[in-house]
C-alpha cells in the first residue's frame, strides 16, 4: 500500500503561526525553527527508479507518473522556474546546518532547481553530488537526472539534503530507507517537503468542479502529515528524528494565477489517476467561484505547508 495514500490527513502537527502575505507579488510567513542536533560524517551514489517484481498478488499502479514529473520540471526550467518556496526551504536547511559545528566531507543534494545551491552548500560540505528528477535542472547544476527519488543502497555520504522531491515518490518508506543506506555512520539527512495541509483552497475549488462534472477526479496530490513523517524517519533507521512545520500563506488575485505559480514550480498534477481531459467551461467557472468565495478583500489566501525534517544515522561503535 502506498504510504502517501494511507497517511493522508492522518494527523496534523502545527508549530507555526501563519501570517498572510501576497503572491502574484511576494510570499512570507512566520516560522518556528527547531534546533537540529550535532553529530558527524563520509561519500558516493545515485537515485534510481524502483522496479516492481512479479508476485502472485496484483501490484497497485504507481500513484505518481514519473515521466510526467520530469516533463513538468523541464517545462518549469524552460519557462523560468519560480523557486520562491524551494528557496525558502533550502535557506532554512542552510540555517540549520549553520547550527552544527562541523564540516561534512561529502554531501548528496536531491532536488536542485537553482544551480547556485551547489556553491552555497559548499560552505558546509567539501564534495557535493547533485541528483534531480528533472533532466534540465540536473544538467544546469552539473548533476545527474534520476527518474524516481529512491537512493541506491551505496554508502559514502556524510550529509543528504532532500528539497521538494520526496513528496512525489511512489514509495516514500523505501526512499527514506535507501537514503539511510547511502549515509555513513553519524550521517545527517536534512530536508523539506510539502505537507498534508498544502493547497486547501485549491482542493475546495476542485471539489466544486467535480460536483459540476458529477464524479470525483484526482486533482491535488495526497501528502504526508508531520506526525506520520516522524514515524517514517524512525522506521527507516534514522535516530533523533525532527519534524516541524512552516505554513506559508500566499495571497492570489485569481485561481488562474495560483495555477500559473504551480506550473512555474513544476508542481501541477502528476497523479497517474488524473483525468486526461481539461476542465469544461462550467467546471472551471465553478472552481473559480469557490476560490473567489474564500477571498479576504480582493485576494484569496492559499497555504503551502512545508515539513522540515532531520534524522541522523547511528554513530559507529568503537571497538575495544
Amino acid at each position: 500500500m502506498l504510504f502517501q495514500q494511507s497517511a493522508q490527513k492522518l494527523c496534523m502537527s502545527a508549530t507555526t503561526t501563519p501570517q498572510p502575505a501576497q503572491r502574484g507579488g511576494s510570499a512570507k510567513s512566520s516560522a518556528h525553527r527547531a534546533t537540529v542536533r550535532t553529530m558527524l560524517p563520509n561519500m558516493s551514489r545515485c537515485l534510481s527508479r524502483t522496479r516492481r517484481r512479479g508476485t502472485s498478488m496484483p501490484v497497485p499502479p504507481d500513484l505518481f507518473d514519473m515521466t510526467l514529473r520530469a516533463q513538468r520540471r523541464d517545462r518549469a526550467f524552460r519557462h523560468g522556474a519560480d523557486t520562491f518556496l524551494y528557496e525558502r526551504a533550502f535557506a532554512d536547511c542552510l540555517d540549520r546546518l549553520g547550527l552544527i559545528n562541523r564540516r561534512f566531507p561529502t554531501a548528496l543534494l536531491i532536488g536542485c532547481p537553482d544551480p547556485s545551491w551547489v556553491e552555497r552548500l559548499g560552505e558546509f560540505a567539501d564534495h557535493i553530488a547533485v541528483l534531480d528528477p528533472g533532466p534540465l535542472f540536473a544538467q544546469a547544476a552539473g548533476g545527474a537526472w534520476v527518474e524516481d527519488s529512491s537512493v541506491c543502497a551505496a554508502e559514502g555520504y556524510a550529509l543528504c539534503l532532500a528539497i521538494g522531491t520526496l513528496d512525489t515518490v511512489n514509495d516514500l518508506p523505501q526512499a527514506l530507507a535507501r537514503i539511510r543506506a547511502s549515509l555513513n555512520p553519524d550521517g545527517l539527512l536534512l530536508g523539506a517537503m510539502a505537507g498534508g495541509d498544502t493547497l486547501p483552497q485549491l482542493r475546495a475549488a476542485m471539489r466544486a468542479a467535480d460536483q459540476v462534472r458529477g464524479e470525483a477526479v484526482p486533482h491535488v496530490h495526497p501528502r504526508v502529515e508531520a506526525a506520520a513523517l516522524a514515524g517514517l524517519l524512525s522506521a527507516a533507521g534514522l535516530t533523533m528524528p525532527v519534524v516541524d512545520v512552516d505554513r506559508v500563506q500566499v495571497s492570489y488575485e485569481s485561481l488562474h494565477r495560483l495555477i500559473r505559480d504551480l506550473r512555474s514550480m513544476g508542481a501541477t498534477n502528476i497523479l497517474t489517476g488524473r483525468s486526461r481531459q481539461p476542465l469544461s467551461t462550467a467546471e472551471w467557472e465553478a472552481a473559480e467561484a469557490a476560490f473567489t468565495a474564500a477571498r479576504q478583500g480582493d485576494r484569496t489566501t492559499e497555504t503551502f505547508e512545508i515539513l522540515h525534517f532531520a534524522g541522523w544515522t547511528a554513530p559507529e561503535r568503537s571497538r575495544g
